[in-house]
């Protein structure tokens, strides 16, 4: 058995002339959880719905849970956990009542009550799901995901919907996924939460990887350079240093006093996520220009 739980090689997927997803290749360690983030239309819900075997490709190689999900049968299909960013309408059931269902449909689910509590919806077990709040609801989705204990799990923007503390609530319930081995394939807009869940990020933009690696040392050590940052003047300054303390020392020296907003941070995913869209945008624009 292949340690990866994902291996994907050269991924291509065009539609007509248009090319959404160029070449990508990546792997997902069994156990680990990997966010792939992009922009809207980057084609990274086209790379997770292949992934997913809902989609067919047109080049490249791809393994999930050593299969390839273009040729996987019902008892592949069994073992992943699948949240898709929208669901349609709400069924005439109740919360326990849904669940209930959807865990016959599975070999090994997990308990019922177990999974209403682990999302959240003890008080509500017994209402309907139509009656439910959109937030609620969600949370019904993400319940249906995991009822199947799956060893490969899918979150479409998880936590559209929720407000913050039901994302803090939903991010202690992904921990214990993770505590127990589960591997998570997670696409999400909120960069902060790509920070705290995930063990590596992936960025793609136009159908290409921009960039892969561990969160804690992703976009390299220039670009996570610290920032000190402070008005002068009514002017707000800022300068990168690996040295933000001496810089600080020597701004109330020849100030003669604590700078004004005086703040240093190291930039955060979302800094660095932002900057390298940037940096893409302007690489193509020169190419464009250069034609």
């Amino acid at each position: 058995m292949d340690n990866n739980a994902v291996r994907v090689r050269n991924l291509l997927k065009t539609y007509g002339p248009r090319t959404v997803v160029d070449g990508i290749s990546f792997d997902i360690v069994r156990g680990e959880t990997f966010a792939l983030l992009g922009p809207n239309g980057a084609g990274k819900s086209t790379t997770v719905e292949i992934l997913e075997g809902y989609r067919r490709r047109d080049g490249g190689e791809v393994s999930v849970l050593d299969e390839d999900p273009g040729r996987a049968g019902l008892a592949w299909k069994a073992r992943l956990g699948i949240v898709l960013q929208t669901t349609g309408q709400p069924a005439p059931y109740t919360v326990r009542e849904q669940l209930i269902q959807f865990a016959g449909y599975y070999p090994r689910p997990r308990d019922v009550d177990e999974v209403i509590d682990a999302v959240g919806l003890t008080g509500l077990a017994g209402r309907r799901i139509a009656k439910l709040s959109g937030g609620q609801q969600r949370r019904v989705d993400v319940a249906l995901g995991i009822i199947g204990n799956p060893d490969l799990l899918f979150l479409d923007e998880p936590t559209t919907g929720f407000d913050p503390h039901a994302r803090r609530e939903f991010w202690q319930l992904i921990r214990r996924l993770q505590a127990e081995g589960t591997t998570i394939l997670l696409t999400t807009h909120y960069l902060d939460e790509a920070a705290q869940l995930a063990d590596r990020v992936a960025v793609i933009d136009q159908g290409e990887l921009r960039a892969i690696g561990p969160v804690d040392t992703f976009g390299g050590d220039d670009a996570r350079m610290p920032v000190v940052s402070w008005v002068e003047s009514g002017v707000a300054r800022e300068v990168r240093t690996d040295e933000p303390l001496a810089v600080a020392t020597a701004l109330a020296t020849r100030l003669g006093q604590a700078p004004e907003a005086l703040e240093i941070r190291r930039p955060a995913l979302e800094d660095l996520y932002l900057a390298m869209l940037d940096r893409a945008s302007e690489h193509d624009d020169e190419l464009e220009m250069a034609r």
